[in-house]
């Protein structure tokens, strides 16, 4: 018995001292959380209940190198509904389909969903401020007009490609504004307010308003007004030859920046919806790939010059219209050869027989590395999406035929972008720098520039005194050559043609081609070098014809507005049968309408405007070179003659 007792007050004795122990831990634990933790605890719970309405950041601008914007927002409020707040959902589902065009069912659905917020898309979202207001001064429980903002490009389709275009949530798509998302997006805010299990507000609950932070504004290298005048030419070779495509670039070869840079068909990035998806998802200067044809030219040229392979102006070369080659015969465009010519004719005249012979001189392992040097068969790096490589022949399987096309720009496969960046090595000095769109990038508040992207030097391809002779030699094909229609007078202009047949169906078309010029300015001290590609065009089909006019009204427009000077040291253009002559335009200022008739004679033809019998003004101004037969607009007025009439009185 006395055992049991002793037995039972231990096991009393163990459950006492276990539950005090278990009491103390309690108390402990207890203390632990309301002394230690408690707080974070608190604040855990508080985000849990926490309910947030977020506020997007206002998306960056995007701005020429001058700081015109080309892309900025505008205010365009979204509505929002938290349907737990909802007092009266028939009524607030009629007052807002009312305002918003909605059908009423549709939206009494949406406003009674069993979820925390409800965006009324698409009819809700991005509206006009005038609705916004409307909404809110209707005061509906449970509904909030939240801070938004659409993008918008105040020149519709200006530089499209180029800059791409935003989705509905203003996340980048394409072009720039997907490249640059992440720092011209920012960070969005919200207002955050407390709820119960149900997404009621909790009474007596405050709400917190966090700050979106705005994206940073991006500059670009691209000038509008240079941009708009590439385009302007564009849209006219569209209508005059009726291509599949057009494609323009224009550099600064000096560095790599990006003047202007288009291609036709375009579109409208607000708009975008309505285009063929193959239309705004081709960015064809940078993502094209064709054979160059003689643009290429320039690389053999600057290569054989480099290896002194050739004197231009001491050599000579015979040309019969073809070249031998391991059983081929490379043809020249001239049918029966341009006869003896010295390797400068050679350059002028684009001969292919006679650039076999540089390539054959230089040899494959010499010219595929200068190619490669010069960045063909690679991506450029250009700061852009959808960059294609192009297309080499692998030298193990180079042989003499293969050598002999790709001398002349057959056989290789290019893009535009890898073209321009190539030719400004060639005549800036050797250098090859990373064709770059972006400048800089801006604080949208301050102003200030957050950070300069820096541009970027890949290597030196060729020397000073090469590149010289190359400027020198480009400056003839102008002047003399096969580029005589992109001459300006009073700037010294280089350049080249090309013309080269598309490959279709795997063979090469004897009725498509694609015609091209690549020309710059001054070519003592080039500043600007445009690149012209015409995929296609309708009637006669050569890059002297069709694609150099092109850069030659860029570059009248574009020099004095870069505030390149006119000189008259040039060399002076030759013509040919078939070519218009300059003349230059006489002072026709203070003259008679009688008088000036006789001073034009045929050389040019006259429209006149306003009422009188004296010029007072006229355009082109005198001393300006144009083609014979262009039209010159004078000003007429009688106020002279009356003010002599009111002296002699």
């Amino acid at each position: 018995m006395k055992v049991a007792n002793v037995t039972m007050r231990k096991r009393i004795f163990i459950v006492i001292v276990g539950v005090t122990v278990m009491f103390l831990a309690m108390i402990f634990r207890l203390g632990y959380i309301q002394l230690w933790t408690g707080q974070d605890l608190a604040n855990k719970a508080e985000d849990s209940w926490r309910k947030n309405i977020p506020f997007t950041a206002s998306r960056g601008e995007i701005l020429d190198r001058n700081g015109i914007p080309l892309a900025y927002n505008v205010s365009s409020p979204t509505v929002m509904v938290v349907p737990a707040q909802i007092k009266d959902a028939p009524s607030t589902a009629k007052q807002l389909a009312f305002i918003l065009n909605m059908n009423e069912e549709k939206l009494l659905q949406m406003i009674t969903k069993r979820q925390l917020i409800v965006k009324l898309q698409p009819e809700g979202r991005k509206i006009t401020l005038e609705k916004a207001n409307e909404i809110k001064e209707l005061n509906l429980s449970g509904v909030t007009v939240a801070e938004d903002n659409q993008r918008y490009y105040p020149y519709t389709n200006l530089a499209s490609h180029v800059l791409g275009f935003t989705g509905i949530d203003n996340q980048g798509l394409t072009g720039l504004e997907l490249y640059y998302d992440e720092f011209l997006q920012g960070s969005s805010g919200s207002v955050s307010f407390l709820s119960d299990a149900r997404g009621k507000e909790m009474p007596g609950s405050s709400q917190q308003y966090t700050e979106p932070r705005d994206g940073l504004n991006l500059r670009l290298t691209l000038d509008k007004h240079i941009q708009t005048i590439v385009e302007r030419e564009l849209d006219e070779a569209m209508i005059t030859h009726r291509p599949d495509h057009v494609l323009a670039i224009a550099m600064d070869p000096n560095n790599g920046e990006i003047l202007a840079m288009a291609s036709r068909p375009d579109y409208e990035p607000s708009q975008y919806q309505e285009y063929d998806i193959e239309v705004i998802n081709r960015n064809l200067p940078i993502w094209m790939t064709y054979e160059p044809g003689s643009t290429f030219k320039i690389i053999t040229i600057a290569a054989a010059i480099e290896e002194q392979k050739v004197n231009l102006k001491t050599e000579t070369f015979f040309d019969p219209g073809y070249i031998e080659v391991a059983g081929a015969r490379p043809r020249c465009w001239k049918r029966g050869g341009h006869g003896s010519q010295t390797f400068l004719e050679v350059v002028q005249n684009s001969c292919n027989p006679g650039f076999v012979v540089l390539g054959q001189r230089l040899g494959k392992e010499s010219l595929f590395e200068y190619i490669q040097n010069f960045g063909f068969g690679k991506k450029t790096g250009i700061d852009m999406k959808g960059e294609e490589n192009g297309i080499l022949f692998n030298l193990e399987n180079v042989g003499p035929v293969e050598l002999a096309t790709t001398s002349f720009g057959q056989g290789v496969s290019v893009t535009p972008i890898q073209q321009i960046a190539a030719v400004s090595a060639a005549i800036n000095g050797g250098k090859l720098y990373q064709p770059q769109i972006a400048d800089a990038w801006i604080h949208p508040e301050t102003g200030k520039v957050v950070e300069e992207i820096d541009k970027k030097l890949i290597r030196e391809v060729i020397s000073e005194e090469t590149s010289s002779e190359v400027r020198d030699t480009l400056e003839h094909v102008v002047a003399e050559g096969t580029g005589r229609n992109a001459f300006v007078d009073g700037y010294r202009v280089g350049g080249k043609t090309g013309t080269a047949q598309k490959v279709v169906n795997g063979r090469y078309s004897p009725t498509e081609h694609i015609v091209s010029f690549v020309g710059f300015a001054p070519a003592d001290d080039p500043q600007i070098v445009i690149y012209i590609a015409v995929d296609n065009p309708k009637g006669l089909q050569f890059g002297g014809l069709i694609a150099a006019p092109i850069v030659q009204n860029i570059l009248q427009d574009t020099l004095p507005y870069m505030g390149v000077e006119p000189r008259q040291e040039q060399i002076e253009k030759k013509y040919i049968y078939g070519d218009t002559p300059l003349v230059e335009v006489p002072d026709l200022m203070g003259r008679s309408k009688q008088e000036i008739y006789e001073m034009l004679s045929s050389n040019f033809t006259l429209s006149t405007y306003g009422v009188g019998s004296t010029i007072i003004n006229q355009a082109p101004k005198p001393g300006t070179k144009v083609q014979r037969g262009s039209s010159i607009k004078v000003y007429l007025s009688n106020h002279i003659e009356e003010e002599h009439d009111h002296a002699h009185d």
